[in-house]
């Protein structure tokens, strides 16, 4: 089975996360942080990866912390669930509609950690969560997951949609890529050999 549990405490927070890449997208979300969980469980939903994610944090101060340190640590836990990656598809991508937001997101589980966010939001906040955290949470995942991420936003006037696009896109473009290859023989995707 291609999971990984992984626990993260510092002096800011106090993290674990369950990842299973084989699952259904069942979920059990718990930040503290209302339109984070939200995110977070379209993250898992769309994604079909089952995702178990506690963190208390320094919320007396802000989110960034807490958010941040989710990334580092889930980014972790994908990179230690698929291994060697032998067999994936290695890349993925998504063209995502919601509404007013139009959402590209291309990733590739590369080893090499690099992050392309071209998402403006048109509001500094939607409800009490600081947009900039989206990008935050994204450049955490891509540099602990080792993977190559663009994120685009093609249209939108919505902060709520634009986010919840953008989180949805990379789950399927990460859905796709963890997925076996049913053609590669299990092969590590690559003509290096590794990953």
């Amino acid at each position: 089975m291609r999971s990984a549990t992984l626990s993260r405490r510092t002096a800011e927070t106090d993290i674990t996360v369950t990842v299973n890449l084989d699952g259904t997208g069942r979920r059990s979300i718990a930040t503290g942080i209302g339109f984070f969980d939200h995110m977070l469980d379209q993250l898992a939903r769309h994604s079909l990866i089952d995702m178990e994610i506690r963190c208390e944090g320094d919320r007396h101060i802000d989110d960034h912390h807490s958010v941040e340190d989710v990334g580092i640590t889930l980014g972790k836990a994908l990179s230690e669930a698929l291994g060697d990656k032998a067999g994936i598809r290695r890349y993925g991508s998504c063209l995502l509609p919601m509404d007013d937001a139009l959402v590209r997101a291309a990733l590739d589980l590369s080893g090499r950690p690099f992050l392309v966010w071209n998402v403006e939001m048109p509001t500094a906040k939607i409800g009490g969560f600081d947009t900039e955290l989206v990008r935050e949470f994204f450049q955490a995942l891509a540099v602990n997951g080792g993977i190559t991420l663009h994120v685009d936003r093609l249209h939108g006037f919505n902060s709520h949609h634009i986010a919840e696009a953008a989180f949805k896109a990379v789950a399927r473009a990460l859905r796709e890529a963890v997925e076996p290859d049913p053609r590669s023989g299990g092969a590590i995707p690559s003509t290096k050999g590794t990953l």
